[in-house]
């Protein structure tokens, strides 16, 4: 299964959320539909999971990893990850959803005990490594 996830920042804090199905936070992002690429499956996931009212610029969305790995979800499927970048400003409001329960500024003075394994084990290393977030 192709997932994606689009890092967003802000004061050197990371966006998450928690999906209301889950008990830990997660990227923006999903799964990657049929006859859709990485970067439109993330597009379309940042519109969904942030809401009409958040406003980005699609063109500023780069690909900066990709891996394998078992998803959070179940422990058992193996997943391909693309994870973007999102290199501009985020303006406008997030917007909660039946599938959203609550967004987050993460840093790491937040613990990990609320991440994904994504998160926890991938995502958030690199971030500090790269000094995108404290």
């Amino acid at each position: 299964m192709k997932v994606v996830g689009t890092m967003f920042f802000d004061n050197n804090k990371l966006l998450i959320d928690k999906p209301r199905k889950r008990p830990t936070y997660q990227m923006i992002g999903g799964r990657v539909e049929d006859n859709e690429t990485p970067l439109e499956a993330a597009i379309r996931e940042c519109h969904e999971e942030l809401g009409d009212k958040a406003v980005f610029d699609e063109s500023l969305i780069e690909q900066i990893l990709e891996f394998d790995e078992i998803a959070t979800s179940d422990g058992v499927t193996p997943i391909h990850f693309y994870v973007f970048k999102y290199t501009g400003s985020l303006t406008g409001e997030l917007t909660t959803s039946e599938e959203i329960e609550e967004f987050k500024w993460y840093d790491s003075s937040c613990g990990t005990d609320i991440l994904s394994n994504t998160l926890k084990h991938k995502v958030i290393p690199y971030c500090l490594e790269k000094k995108l977030i404290k």
